[in-house]
């Protein structure tokens, strides 16, 4: 079959819909698709051209799509766009101000990380190291907050002693994510699709859960606050626990959702244990200026955000809402000015960590491990192993190399 006639089966309709779901302007994906301005017609004018129907896509032009919108090439020859059903539950309470684009980004994100995560079961099976984690929907919401914080700690093997030697959150956070790892779960930090320019928010979402009871995969967002990572990976875990699924926003008030309420719940349980904290009803008589200090006092004993504590004395009925709420904004608004503070401090031409130190640090080691012993193994081709990882085939080999001598 010709390329014309295969372009003749192109709904324009189709074409819109990918890209716009892909998070994408006009203007970005005639770039991304290689289009060039002409003296008949400039690249946008092209594009809305093929998304009108005027002008038919090549099959190059289709090839390009597929990696510019993230989509099989199959997709494109629908009769008509797919009706919504792509993103996972979404227990985010506020969406109201989040922008078309930053969800589509955010929907993209998902899809890639539930077909690298569908993959990652294919590989497990292939290569018999598929376990089924027992521990995957083994809780319900009824079995109340205390009880499944206990049931995640015993899994984990992390005693609140533990918690409070680490020297600071991120100390906290990587003893969590070491224990979750060692159980099976994969532990990502995603906040983009791969470039600054794909940046998704804080305020757009804090982390996800896919609950597979072989490859259960938890994602941070980690352009929020490294100090809220271990808040995040428990509230995840605890929707892994239960075995929904689902996207999660920032930790900014108290939401009214069953599950969301109940991850949140059990997080602060597992991070500030009730048998654990003292009684601070007195606080409901202090100054703000003292609560904000007690908070700051709890936060830094346990290792873990003020927002944290904050919507555990609430919780506990030892702050009002509006107490909770205003130390929910005040802290948001300090960790804002702080982030921009450290972004006009910054050289221009200060150098970070490489590329890879940064990667491996995002993939986690329990994905870098299954990967390298499956390509050992030849179990796997390394346009696939690119694919679970998430970079291209030729970043596969470094990565994994910088990996195991870092590890020695």
């Amino acid at each position: 079959m010709s390329d014309l006639a295969q372009s003749d089966r192109i709904n324009p309709d189709v074409l819109r819909w990918a890209r716009e779901t892909a998070g994408l302007s006009v203007e970005e994906a005639a770039e991304r698709l290689g289009l060039k301005d002409t003296v008949q017609a400039t690249a946008i004018d092209k594009l809305l051209q093929l998304e009108t129907g005027v002008r038919t896509p090549s099959r190059t032009t289709l090839e390009k799509a597929v990696t510019a919108y993230r989509r099989p090439l199959i997709v494109f020859y629908l009769a008509a766009p797919p009706l919504r059903g792509e993103r996972t539950a979404d227990f985010r309470t506020q969406i109201g101000g989040v922008s078309k684009r930053d969800n589509a980004i955010l929907d993209t994100l998902l899809r890639d990380v539930k077909a690298r995560q569908q993959m990652l079961r294919d590989l497990l099976e292939d290569t018999d190291e598929a376990e089924r984690r027992s521990f995957v929907a083994s809780a319900q919401t009824s079995d109340g907050p205390k009880h499944v914080a206990a049931l995640i700690r015993k899994q984990l093997k992390v005693t609140p002693d533990q918690q409070k030697r680490c020297r600071g959150t991120s100390a906290l956070f990587v003893l969590l994510r070491t224990s979750a790892e060692r159980e099976g779960i994969y532990v990502l930090l995603l906040g983009d699709l791969g470039s600054s320019r794909s940046d998704i928010g804080e305020d757009v979402f804090r982390g996800f859960a896919l609950a597979d009871d072989i490859a259960p995969i938890v994602v941070i967002n980690d352009n929020d606050a490294a100090t809220a990572r271990s808040y995040t990976l428990i509230h995840e875990l605890v929707h892994i626990w239960i075995g929904v699924s689902g996207v999660s926003g920032p930790l900014r008030d108290i939401p009214d959702n069953v599950i969301e309420k109940f991850c949140n719940d059990t997080a602060s349980e597992f991070l500030l244990p009730s048998d654990d904290l003292p009684d601070l009803s007195s606080l409901q008589d202090v100054a703000f200026n003292d609560v904000v200090r007690t908070v700051q006092e709890i936060a830094g004993r346990w290792n873990v955000s003020e927002p944290a504590v904050a919507y555990r004395l609430n919780r506990n009925g030892w702050i009002s809402s509006q107490i909770a709420s205003s130390l929910f904004a005040m802290f948001a608004e300090r960790w804002r000015a702080q982030k921009q503070h450290e972004k006009d401090m910054r050289a221009p031409d200060e150098k970070g960590p490489s590329y890879y130190v940064i990667c491996r640090h995002r993939l986690g080691a329990g994905l870098l491990d299954v990967v390298r012993r499956a390509l050992q193994e030849g179990a796997v081709s390394y346009t696939r192993a690119a694919k679970i990882l998430g970079v291209g085939p030729s970043s596969v080999t470094p990565l994994l190399h910088e990996e195991r001598a870092a590890g020695r």
